[in-house]
């Protein structure tokens, strides 16, 4: 074989390695969104009559803006003070992300 094979080889090999870890991210990323549809719907899509808002295509620093001040006890809530404390900042940018890119 000659030295091009060889890396095309190589590169065919990793493949499934690379597409296996994008859907374990995707996953991971997933199931930390998952927590948040009991009261803001699947996929952050709430009915459309509840008093909590839709998660789904909200801009990204706006929301993460919300998460902190929940987080740190400057906006007011009933539950979110204690929800968003159990996920490190790097994980509110995360889930701020994945709303984002919902489609509405």
């Amino acid at each position: 074989m000659t030295r091009p094979v060889h890396l095309l080889a190589a590169l065919l090999a990793a493949a499934p390695l690379v597409s296996a870890a994008q859907s374990a991210d995707a996953l991971y990323l997933r199931s930390l969104a998952a927590n948040c549809s009991n009261c803001h719907g699947t996929s952050g899509r709430a009915v459309a009559t509840s008093a909590v808002p839709a998660l789904a295509g909200m801009p990204r620093e706006y929301m993460l803006r919300q998460l902190q001040a929940f987080r740190d006890g400057s906006r007011p809530a009933t539950v979110m003070h204690q929800i968003t404390k159990g996920f490190s900042p790097a994980q509110l940018e995360q889930i701020a992300g994945y709303f984002a890119a919902q489609p509405k």
